[in-house]
């Protein structure tokens, strides 16, 4: 079991996945000692991964195609919440930029999240 203390380096972080996923097999009750020491660690990998792993906003037009292929949909299938398929094009292309009644029907209609569609 290493000393608790900062991630200052890649060997670090490592040491400290490798710490945490002896973990997730018998994850240990919160409130115990072990318990504490699991959500210090998660807590400090955290804050490293965020600092250096940084996860960008996915642009609305990658919302958008990421939600058509999960659901196999195809441009005819995208006409009730953008417009007519001219105008789909044109979105997709980034020729145009969505509407608040696109964004609402997007939202509604396919469960994209408004946050991912407004930006």
């Amino acid at each position: 079991m290493m000393e608790i203390r900062p991630i200052r380096s890649e060997q670090d972080y490592q040491a400290m996945l490798r710490e945490v996923a002896a973990y997730f097999d018998a994850e240990p009750d919160p409130g115990t000692p072990e318990g504490d020491r699991f959500e210090i660690l998660l807590t400090l990998l955290e804050a490293y991964e965020t600092k250096h792993f940084p996860i960008s906003a996915a642009d609305p037009i990658e919302a958008i195609r990421f939600r058509m292929e999960q659901q196999g949909l195809s441009v005819a299938d995208m006409k009730p919440y953008i417009g007519s398929s001219n105008r789909v094009y044109e979105v997709l292309n980034g020729k145009r930029r969505l509407s608040l009644a696109m964004i609402r029907r997007l939202h509604s209609g396919l469960g994209i999240p408004a946050s991912a569609l407004i930006a």
